[in-house]
């Protein structure tokens, strides 16, 4: 047995660990710190059966899995969050995912594979298209905070309506990038896949995909659960740690729900697929700015706890500067260690700042 699988498996003892914590009331921390670890086991879990079972299905219905299944921990967490009526915590993590799947995620990425090879290289089109649509997402996520900060008096149901409207429409522009990527243009997309199910063909053991279908469904339902345990003592833990709910959701939430991400893409980049590397970090924001944030809009609208897109002015501000450092430095199709250095040290100072914001 590998390290790779002996690791998450060690640390699914903390679901009953953290169950235990909550029923024999070992303390608010204690149930925070537990359901935590157990979350980030379960989403390792997750995102292995999300990759064996997308490469044995092959690009179309692959990709659907990845498109649908890349950030089931983060969106997961977030609904639970919403349920609970952490709206300011929810609204964060939106834009802390964001964040963090262009700064840090790919940071660490060219970090890593930077270390190893002196350049690495990967295909334009990746940053160039989804890059694009990023900055559409931005543009339209802004919207109402550009209307309240631009207006003496603005009807809170004014806002609503703007930001249901913009929800359709991310929706919309969302299903339209998975057209072009696994449709009219998924020739594009398919070559760092090649080299995965190159690999799976010349594989001794095939995956299970019966088992990784069973492994998936477990696994999301086992993160709902631990979900509901996190949150429920995220807010008061937080608070005693002098965390606000601004920096609890664009940092701390977004890092807990998204540590198979890093393990994914030092993996590719070590083995210098910056191909399907720059794929995965780019399309995982494209799947939160187009995706998840209008799912929880209209969620939030289902189950009485409404949630608007008016972020505040500096979380408007530090999408707009993820997007463009990460189109600079993306849109050379190259990249080395210091590049990764630049995103991760960008993530840094905007984490600092976050962690100082009053709001």
């Amino acid at each position: 047995m590998t390290i790779r699988t002996l690791v998450p498996l060690l640390l699914l003892c903390f679901i009953p660990i953290s169950i235990a914590a909550d029923l024999l009331v070992w303390g608010d921390f204690a149930v925070f710190l537990t359901s935590a670890i157990a979350i980030i086991a379960l989403s390792l879990w997750l995102s292995t059966a999300t990759e064996k079972i997308a490469v044995v299905l092959g690009p179309s219905a692959g990709g659907l899995v990845n498109a649908f299944f890349g950030n089931a921990t983060e969106l997961i967490i977030a609904l639970v969050a919403l349920r609970a009526g952490l709206i300011d915590i929810v609204r964060a993590t939106i834009t802390g995912s964001i964040l963090c799947d262009l700064l840090l995620l790919m940071g660490v990425a060219m970090l890593a594979g930077g270390l190893r090879y002196k350049e690495q290289t990967f295909q334009p089109i990746f940053v160039r298209v989804n890059g694009s649509s990023m900055m559409l997402a931005v543009v339209a996520i802004a919207l109402p905070t550009l209307v309240i900060s631009t207006s003496n008096m603005v009807d809170p149901s004014a806002i609503k309506n703007l930001s249901i409207i913009t929800a359709v429409v991310l929706i919309v522009v969302y299903g339209l990038t998975l057209l072009f990527s696994l449709k009219t243009h998924s020739y594009l997309y398919e070559i760092g896949l090649a080299d995965e199910e190159t690999e799976l063909a010349e594989s001794p053991h095939p995956p299970n995909v019966r088992l990784w279908i069973s492994v998936l469904i477990a696994s999301t339902i086992a993160i709902a659960f631990e979900s509901e345990l996190f949150v429920g003592v995220v807010e008061a833990e937080t608070a005693h740690l002098a965390l606000t709910p601004l920096f609890t959701g664009v940092v701390l939430l977004p890092i807990v729900g998204d540590m198979a991400g890093y393990i994914t893409v030092i993996r590719l980049a070590l083995k210098n697929k910056m191909d399907l590397t720059v794929a995965t970090t780019t399309g995982d924001s494209l799947l939160v700015a187009l995706f998840m944030a209008p799912v929880l809009v209209f969620v939030g609208q289902a189950i009485g706890q409404p949630l608007d897109l008016n972020f505040n002015t500096f979380e408007v501000a530090a999408l707009v500067i993820a997007v463009v450092v990460a189109n600079l430095i993306g849109f050379g199709g190259r990249s080395n260690w210091l590049d990764g250095t630049l995103l991760i040290a960008t993530y840094f100072l905007l984490s600092v700042a976050f962690y100082y914001h009053p709001a």
